[in-house]
């Protein structure tokens, strides 16, 4: 038996940190990866805290690398699954940041997506021509040309959006319309929440999603996740306006020449054969990677250890592995199994002379064990007082509100609204 050990791509602390990964694996190889390269630092792993974190710290970190003299075309971002770059995807468009996606629809390329965004597109902008002409085709017995009709209609004669079914020409489409203007109508309402709108629009929505695609079980989890980034927003207009942030990467805004300069984000499975200088893994926690669906059988589970094998092995020169560590995984994504949250499985034994690990926002090096001897002494509270006008880094600019025990602050944040922050696992700034 003729061994292939020798590694052409990584550097040797790469290298160190994937055998260390297999050598944990049921499974045994006796293979064990080394290189002639000289140099490389330790992979790190990073506990971005939150989501919205996780997106901002990569978005952080491809910039310094940028500014280091590294291109675009060398970083990518890898994940277990499509969706899970979803929150990272909008974070790239906000701020100018050119990618690809490999292994999966861009957020706001999908055609459910776009037909559940085009009726909060319709109430908050009701000149909003294409987005009526998308709603009103998701009802039965209406077409192009009915379409074009009904908007013409309500032109012409100011129709208000609650007596949308009173159209003339409705026939046997009366009863869908009038289930549109509905819940057009209660969109409308004054102060309605991000999430409880999305939840609306959800339920409204569900029966057309099944009728109109095979695959609605996997478009509608998609869609849920949709709630989940609501919830982070008090207002439902600053919501829809990051979401439909064109993204600066369409395939009809680039040219071949400027393809090449682009961010990759693939799923692991379309990221085998390939190779970058730098590779972030995102979502590397319970439940995302390994996915929740493999607990229950031994043989996937090592075959998810495998693919974060081969995750890992795509980086030449840097690879930085990042998971929220206070998010926990919604129910709907877990199925019968309760493996959900919290550093991934794989990676929580690894020694420390493989991987680095670290808290985003800290300048400590820590252990992969996070409880609660990590904790700093009480008091850290004492920075902050009510009335503090402070900054975060996901929630923008607030107000500190009050004080709770030692090492936790309310704060009312202007678009996020209030939130209960605890001071050892998050950034907070006076402004």
């Amino acid at each position: 038996v003729i061994k292939l050990e020798e590694n052409y791509r990584s550097t040797q602390p790469i290298l160190s940190f994937t055998n260390a990964l297999m050598d944990r694996a049921e499974e045994k190889y006796t293979k064990c990866l080394f290189t002639r390269r000289q140099g490389g630092g330790l992979p790190r792993l990073v506990n971005t805290r939150t989501e919205p974190e996780q997106a901002l710290f990569v978005c952080r970190e491809i910039k310094e690398k940028l500014n280091q003299g590294r291109k675009l075309s060398e970083i990518a971002v890898l994940f277990r699954a499509a969706y899970h770059s979803f929150e990272l995807e909008l974070e790239l468009a906000r701020q100018g940041l050119r990618y690809i996606k490999v292994g999966g629809f861009k957020f706001m390329e999908s055609a459910h997506i776009k037909d559940l965004l085009a009726h909060f597109r319709v109430v908050l902008n009701p000149d909003d021509l294409v987005s009526w002409g998308r709603i009103l085709r998701l009802v039965h017995g209406i077409g192009q040309a009915k379409s074009e009709s009904i908007i013409r209609w309500i032109k012409e004669n100011n129709t208000p959006v609650a007596n949308l079914w009173k159209w003339p020409g409705a026939g046997r489409a009366q009863q869908g319309l009038q289930s549109l203007a509905n819940f057009l109508s209660t969109l409308s309402t004054d102060g309605v929440a991000p999430k409880p709108a999305v939840e609306r629009a959800l339920d409204y929505y569900r029966p057309i999603l099944a009728e109109r695609y095979d695959d609605y079980p996997k478009r509608e989890r998609e869609l849920e996740q949709l709630v989940v980034m609501a919830g982070r927003y008090k207002g439902l207009r600053s919501f829809i306006d990051d979401l439909v942030l064109e993204p600066p990467t369409s395939a009809a805004d680039m040219g071949p020449e400027q393809r090449g300069e682009t961010l990759t984000l693939s799923t692991v499975h379309s990221a085998k054969g390939l190779e970058w200088s730098v590779v972030f893994i995102i979502w590397v926690m319970e439940g995302r990677f390994p996915s929740s669906q493999a607990y229950s059988d031994p043989l996937a589970l090592e075959e998810e250890r495998r693919l974060m094998y081969v995750a890992a092995t795509r980086a030449k020169d840097e690879l930085i592995l990042c998971y929220p560590g206070q998010e926990s995984i919604p129910s709907w994504q877990m199925g019968w199994n309760n493996n959900g949250g919290g550093l991934s499985c794989f990676l929580k034994d690894l020694p420390f002379s493989v991987v680095t690990h670290q808290v985003s926002g800290s300048s400590r090096m820590r252990g992969p064990s996070f409880d609660k001897t990590d904790r700093p002494a009480h008091g850290v509270a004492m920075g902050f007082s009510p009335g503090d006008r402070v900054q975060h880094p996901a929630f923008g600019a607030g107000v500190v509100s009050r004080m709770v025990g030692d090492e936790k602050v309310e704060v009312l944040f202007r678009n996020a609204g209030r939130k209960l922050l605890h001071l050892a696992y998050t950034t907070l700034e006076k402004a």
